[in-house]
């Protein structure tokens, strides 16, 4: 089962009454084929299992997927770093950012955030790098800095954390403080006493967007 025959198998099931109210959700930013993410990962499933046998990552294969003008197959792709996340290694990461800068909107970065995420977790030595993104330019990458660490509970760093959100207060971008609200607001779940004495020692700066997703549950 060829990876390459994956991009034919998600082209034919086309559905453009769909695909309308997909375009209109993304802002009319991306074409769309029309298919559903349960669709999708149906669809893909028996590809990325027989993959995975491999333990190598195919980067054309990545590569196609995100050239496609269709947004779903950056998907594909996405969903394919997920599967294979256990063969990426540092020597990713410069593959990884460049599909992060390209084709950029939230739907793609909040699931390359994880990818980095694991591959970091694994890599104590690349928490640098992540202070490094939360300084850059694109703001897609500071987002991916912010929110690199989501889900990880207690094995949260919570020095590289505070000092990412920190190198970012005082934005007037929309999408970097939905990210700090957010990563703040998951880890509140595992340490609510942290995430208070961080929005009260930050408060003058922090957006009032951050600061109601952060206190959702504290």
């Amino acid at each position: 089962m060829e990876l390459t025959t994956l991009i034919d198998a998600i082209s034919t099931g086309k559905d453009e009454q769909q695909a309308i109210g997909m375009r209109a959700y993304m802002r009319d930013q991306f074409q769309f084929l029309g298919i559903s993410t349960p669709r999708r990962r149906t669809i893909c499933k028996p590809y990325f299992k027989q993959a995975k046998k491999s333990e190598t990552v195919d980067w054309d294969f990545i590569n196609t997927c995100w050239a496609n003008p269709y947004r779903e197959l950056q998907y594909v792709a996405k969903d394919y770093l997920v599967a294979m996340q256990g063969s990426l290694t540092p020597l990713d990461i410069p593959k990884i950012r460049e599909l992060a800068v390209t084709k950029s909107w939230w739907d793609t970065i909040d699931g390359l955030d994880r990818t980095i995420g694991d591959i970091v977790f694994s890599h104590p030595d690349m928490n640098g790098l992540m202070l490094q993104w939360s300084i850059d330019e694109n703001i897609w990458l500071r987002r991916i800095a912010i929110d690199h660490q989501l889900s990880r509970k207690e094995k949260t760093d919570t020095e590289l954390l505070g000092k990412i959100i920190e190198n970012n207060l005082g934005s007037n971008e929309f999408f970097i403080n939905k990210a700090i609200g957010w990563a703040l607001r998951e880890y509140s779940k595992t340490n609510p006493q942290w995430v208070r004495a961080f929005i009260e020692k930050h408060r003058e700066r922090m957006a009032k967007l951050s600061i109601r997703e952060a206190s959702k549950y504290i």
